[in-house]
């Protein structure tokens, strides 16, 4: 398997066409096994997939230790992200968000610490932060790139105009928001605005959240920490609705001759070659399987064949179960 590149934002990040997110290695997923999810990441490196992507908040720190301890003696291989500004205190349902640029770079020194490397290649703002003006944000992240700590600044789950002020004062090599057949919400102003200015795109939980691989079939099949169970397109009627559009995704996978997972992803793939999808697993098998999506050609046919069986419109429930997860600068619409 032979995995293309892809060149992120007018900066010019080249990465693997897909990346690896790793979250749910340490985190939100149900039970964890760190020797399987090293063996996943060197499979992945193995495999020429490159984009590691990563957070502060996940565990929080287990996952940065984790990632830092697979690429120790591979640095070289590795296109490395992570992200700040999630800041979670006690049990309050919805964490809070510091994007000031004391915390910007307190938090960059941490995680190069906990990653075990001199500088981070792609360092980006998890959720913009109400009370700090983007300007003073993105003014701290460059005074990091001029260090020579970070190398490229991205952005996640920002609005139109917040992209636009960020870009105003530095490039920006990508934003990070959901999107996938089932989450769509970045289409309205999003997309456009980031091609407008050259910036990439790299959409997390491309396989919805992993509903799209057609394997989940009911709620019973999380563990009772996955944070699946109190997600809103996993519940009650949503989840019904939800699963007989995935029935149709699994019908045209079986006509196309790949799984349904494959097709999701080819079909974030197929939105353009500023696209680098980051689904995240922890298990090699998976990776695998989700690599191969890079060989899945969409004909128009094929697109306006999913578009039908799976429209926009089609998918039920909110992202999170609270959207104040993906902060007030980001439209709470379900899809």
């Amino acid at each position: 398997m032979t995995v293309p590149s892809r060149t992120l934002g007018r900066p010019g990040l080249t990465v693997s066409a897909m990346g690896l997110g790793c979250m749910g290695m340490s985190f939100a997923y149900g039970p964890t096994d760190d020797d399987e999810s090293m063996a996943t990441i060197h499979r992945a490196l193995d495999l020429g997939l490159n984009l590691l992507d990563t957070a502060d908040v996940y565990g929080p720190h287990t996952n940065e230790r984790l990632v830092g301890r697979a690429i120790a003696d591979r640095r070289d291989e590795v296109v490395l992200a992570t992200k700040f500004g999630i800041v979670r205190r006690g049990r309050e349902p919805v964490p809070a968000v510091d994007g000031s640029p004391a915390y910007a770079k307190s938090s960059c020194d941490g995680s190069l610490d906990r990653l075990g490397v001199e500088v981070i290649d792609l360092y980006y703002l998890h959720r913009p932060d109400a009370a700090t003006p983007i300007e003073d944000t993105v003014g701290a992240m460059v005074e990091l790139k001029e260090a020579g700590k970070i190398r490229h600044l991205g952005l996640s789950e920002v609005s139109a105009d917040t992209l636009r002020r960020a870009a105003a004062v530095h490039p920006i090599t990508a934003i990070q928001s959901e999107w996938s057949l089932w989450s769509r919400d970045i289409e309205d102003e999003v997309v456009a605005t980031a091609r407008q200015l050259g910036v990439g795109i790299v959409p997390y939980s491309p396989l919805g959240r992993g509903f799209l691989t057609g394997a989940i079939t009911s709620p019973d099949d999380f563990a009772p920490d996955d944070f699946r169970r109190t997600n809103p397109r996993f519940q009650g009627e949503n989840f019904q609705k939800n699963l007989d559009v995935v029935g149709e995704v699994q019908r045209l996978a079986s006509e196309k001759g790949c799984t349904p997972g494959q097709l999701g992803l080819a079909w974030v793939l197929a939105q353009g070659d500023d696209v680098v999808p980051i689904p995240g697993t922890k298990r090699r098998s998976y990776l695998e399987e989700n690599l191969a999506a890079v060989d899945v050609e969409l004909t128009d046919d094929d697109l306006a064949a999913i578009e039908a069986a799976a429209p926009r419109s089609s998918f039920a429930g909110a992202r999170y179960p609270d959207m104040r997860w993906v902060g007030g600068d980001t439209p709470a619409k379900a899809g």
